[in-house]
């Protein structure tokens, strides 16, 4: 059995105004806070003496590479971003950035989801990445429309209760 995997699809380069504002200040915090407080904290830890049996200047290293691969990242992907900060033409149909309530039709459970980019989903707040099967199931659905998403569990029935572009 060999290691080899094939490479992942290309997450789509769009974002909401709300998860770029996030990703700018969380680069802005790790480079001009955390990171200084680490290199000092390192400093401090190199000067302690012999390094190899130093766990303090161990653990700052590993936690200077980790930021500077985080600050890496970042600052790739908020080049490539693409803010989406207007409400489509058909502000009935489900697109990027719309927040929808959808009813399983075999239980009838509700659920609210938000469409967002990849790089700001948030499981708890019903925030679900545009690449993802459900909403791709539900993309350019109207309200009372009925589909069916392939998710993990299985094939699950939905139908379309409300769509809107502004938090209700």
């Amino acid at each position: 059995m060999s290691r080899w995997r094939p490479p992942s699809a290309a997450s789509t380069a769009l974002i909401t105004p709300e998860g770029h504002a996030r990703l700018k200040t969380e680069l802005d915090d790790l480079w001009r806070v955390r990171r200084p407080e680490v290199v000092r904290a390192l400093s401090a830890a190199a000067a302690e003496g012999d390094r190899s049996e130093n766990a303090e200047y161990t653990y700052r290293k590993k936690q200077l590479g980790e930021i500077d691969r985080r600050v890496r990242y970042l600052s790739k992907r908020l080049e490539s971003l693409r803010v989406v900060d207007t409400v489509p033409s058909d502000a009935d149909a489900i697109f990027f950035g719309a927040y929808v309530e959808l009813e399983d039709t075999d239980s009838g459970e509700l659920a609210r989801y938000r469409i967002v980019g990849p790089d700001e989903t948030d499981a708890r707040a019903g925030w679900i990445s545009i690449d993802s099967p459900l909403a791709r199931a539900m993309l350019k659905k109207r309200v009372d429309d009925e589909f069916e998403a392939q998710l993990p569990a299985g094939p699950v029935r939905f139908a379309v209760v409300a769509v809107a572009y502004r938090s209700a």
